[in-house]
């Protein structure tokens, strides 16, 4: 069993940033792949990032490739998502999720992944 909580989320003009940081409960946390997905309203929940357990290897949808960087700490239980030149369309709540248990890369779509966190809404003003 893995508990997430994300923080970091909140209100940026847009050209802003914001980091993301999403910290897991328990001692198992390296034996977990990492995702970031986003849902704004109305929408279906859809994939932003992911990182292998390591954190040797990382995969971007298109929308966030060059503006954001995932990255994880597996001493602090930690990953992150920083987040850079933020637009008005980036606008949603932010989950953290962690994949099955020794998959170094669960996927992009949310039923590829085990656990996830509550959210943390991110607003992107114009």
């Amino acid at each position: 069993q893995v508990q997430l909580v994300e923080s970091g989320g909140g209100l940026v003009q847009a050209g802003g940033s914001l980091r993301l940081s999403c910290l897991a409960s328990g001692r198992t946390f390296s034996r977990y792949a990492m995702g970031w997905f986003r849902q704004a309203t109305g929408k279906e929940r859809e994939f932003v990032a992911a990182i292998s357990r390591s954190g040797g290897n990382t995969y971007y949808a298109d929308s966030a490739k060059g503006r954001f960087t995932i990255s994880r700490d597996n001493a602090k239980n930690t990953v992150y998502l920083q987040m850079n030149s933020l637009k008005p369309e980036d606008t949603a709540v932010y989950y953290c999720a962690a994949g099955p248990p020794f998959s170094d890369y669960p996927g992009v779509r949310p039923y590829d992944y085990n656990y996830w966190g509550q959210g943390t809404q991110v607003t992107v003003s114009r």
